[in-house]
């Protein structure tokens, strides 16, 4: 609740000083709070719908069920590892599911520490070991305990309402340059190509920087979630899980909705580093011997 609250001071705080800004740069009082409106009905309400909808979302594109009631002693063994690893965090067992792929993989979604969902691949299943699944498990239980689903979408969220913000602001600015546009004419009218085209520009170009900072901090959380998984199950065992999906190159087997979630997304041919959610696993492995994050 604290991280919502200063989330939000902060977005209201930054707003504002864009507001009185804007003002003096001659924007009408009217088109300013539409500006505010907007940015956050499209920026924030985007990310918390997606946010309260990711458990739903995450199941239907992995077409799988949460598993309620173990079927063999495999699902038995890791609803018990569950809530042995949620008890030493503290949290409420999250819910288990497994999806068919070949691929490493494992990934934990949910709008809230307890209401989260963990959902292992049958590839890990098949190819790991028993403290190596441990330690996946482990990892993605310290994502929930940091409660980074709910950060990372408060960050997108302020990211897009400032895209929003800036791009419809700026273009609205410039397209009044044009001594045939209607300068008293309120952003609600604005449709001309100047204006359109200009706010499709700037959203694409504060829109990839904004991925810059998503995705830097979608890096920096996964080296504390290995970090959090070495503390509960030993440092081995979490350099082990990470070499096993060295050894076992990775899958596109899940839905591209889904790719930042998982703990093994690191594509060696990606075209820009500054654009990927993982850190490489090899940076990852270096990380836990130096115990750089512990």
């Amino acid at each position: 609740m604290i991280r919502v609250l200063l989330f939000v001071v902060t977005n209201l705080s930054v707003i504002s000083l864009l507001c009185i800004i804007a003002f003096f740069t001659g924007i009408q009082t009217n088109n300013i709070i539409y500006l505010i409106i907007s940015g956050f009905l499209f920026g924030f309400g985007g990310a918390f719908i997606s946010l309260l909808l990711s458990k739903k979302i995450a199941l239907f594109s992995i077409g799988s069920n949460v598993i309620k009631n173990p079927t063999n002693e495999s699902e038995m063994w890791l609803l018990k590892v569950l809530k042995k690893q949620s008890k030493q965090l503290n949290i409420k067992t999250p819910d288990l599911t497994i999806y068919s792929s070949n691929s490493i993989n494992a990934f934990a979604t949910g709008s809230k520490k307890d209401s989260s969902l963990i959902a292992l691949s049958t590839g890990l299943l098949n190819k790991m070991n028993k403290n190596e699944i441990k330690a996946v498990i482990a990892h993605e239980m310290t994502h929930i305990a940091n409660g980074d689903m709910i950060t990372m979408t408060l960050i997108q969220g302020v990211l897009n309402t400032f895209v929003i913000f800036l791009s419809r602001g700026i273009a609205y600015l410039f397209s009044n340059l044009d001594s045939n546009n209607n300068s008293s004419q309120s952003i609600f009218q604005k449709t001309g190509a100047v204006y359109l085209i200009l706010t499709i520009f700037l959203e694409i170009m504060f829109g990839t920087i904004a991925s810059f900072i998503t995705m830097w901090f979608s890096r920096r959380r996964e080296f504390y979630a290995d970090a959090g998984s070495a503390k509960i199950v030993g440092v081995e065992n979490m350099i082990s899980a990470l070499q096993k999906m060295q050894y076992n190159p990775y899958s596109l087997e899940i839905p591209k909705t889904l790719t930042t979630l998982c703990i093994n997304n690191y594509e060696q041919n990606s075209f820009l580093s500054l654009f990927m959610s993982h850190p490489p696993l090899h940076v990852r492995i270096q990380a836990l011997y130096k115990k750089t994050y512990m």
